[in-house]
């Protein structure tokens, strides 16, 4: 017996120019990421290059500013401002890790026993994103009050006299301290850190928690050994998004410290409005930015996880 062999498929006709046909809509991805890239460009790229300039000139308000050069305005800002760059850090750091305590408990409950109370809950979360930061900030003037039951409750149960031997506090007052400025910190950033660890456990699969506890895994073994290794882009996602405007807010600083408790975002705003030294303000800035992707770079890298929420 013998098949007939299918005959192959008739092949496009050339075109009259002898190249293959053109690949309709081979330019829309472009076009589409066109309004986007002139966005970063005009409000993004452009003002950084030109504080990039302003940091290395010289000269003054009155006589106007040249380009010169100057590199060692980045030496004489930070000789000058690194005091406020470790507190900086270190009220960052501080509030970035309160996040995440206080965050990781509530996120785990929303995504995993909620239930019908998930909306209500994730509603109250982002509540505070409703009124201004301006406002949310002045509030914690009030709640922190020398005479208001917060401090009271505090002296009451000697935290104040743990937190003052810590340099923390002074005395009986919680305002015009770290304390206060970490405080206001951890509440107005606190929705940052919540989202995105809700998003990353919310996509865990459930069946992981069954297995895990058909291999007799107690729970604290199955959070240890599952829970928490997969919510890892979460954690990660969550603490960046605190930490990098933590790390320049000067709000909370102005609003609940004092003098002593000034951030670097407080010495840049004034260098740029009040003392009107910009090439040190955006010296300053860009120090901050470079401080900022190196500790952030080494953290990603040390967390063992590329995947961002």
């Amino acid at each position: 017996m013998t098949t007939l062999a299918e005959a192959p498929p008739p092949l496009a006709p050339p075109t009259p120019e002898g190249r293959p046909p053109r690949r309709r809509g081979r330019w829309t991805p472009y076009l589409l990421l066109l309004p986007g890239l002139l966005w970063l460009v005009v409000f993004f790229a452009l003002p950084m290059i030109y504080q990039a300039s302003t940091s290395v000139q010289t000269g003054s308000l009155e006589e106007g500013y040249k380009v010169t050069w100057h590199l060692a305005t980045y030496w004489d800002a930070l000789s000058a401002y690194w005091p406020q760059f470790l507190r900086s850090i270190l009220y960052a750091g501080s509030a970035t890790v309160l996040c995440l305590i206080l965050g990781y408990p509530l996120a785990y409950l929303i995504a995993f026993r909620a239930g019908r109370w998930r909306n209500l809950i994730m509603i109250l979360v982002i509540a505070p994103f409703f009124t201004s930061f301006l406002i949310r900030t002045l509030a914690w003037k009030t709640i922190l009050a020398d005479s208001g039951p917060v401090v009271g409750a505090l002296d009451a149960l000697h935290v104040l006299d743990v937190t003052a031997w810590l340099g923390w506090t002074s005395g009986d007052r919680v305002l015009a301290t770290p304390m206060a400025v970490v405080c206001g910190l951890t509440y107005n950033f606190l929705p940052f850190m919540i989202l995105p660890l809700y998003t990353s456990l919310e996509r865990i699969d459930g069946r992981l928690h069954e297995a895990a506890g058909d291999l007799y895994a107690k729970p604290v073994t199955t959070f240890r050994k599952v829970t928490f290794p997969l919510s890892m882009p979460g954690v990660v996602s969550g603490t960046l998004l605190t930490f990098i405007p933590a790390s320049g807010d000067y709000v909370n600083a102005e609003l609940l410290g004092s003098t002593d408790t000034r951030m670097i975002g407080n010495v840049i705003q004034t260098q740029f409005l009040r003392v009107l030294d910009y090439p040190t303000a955006a010296a300053l800035s860009f120090i901050l930015m470079a401080a900022i992707l190196f500790i952030i770079t080494f953290y990603i890298r040390r967390s063992g996880t590329e995947d961002l929420v």
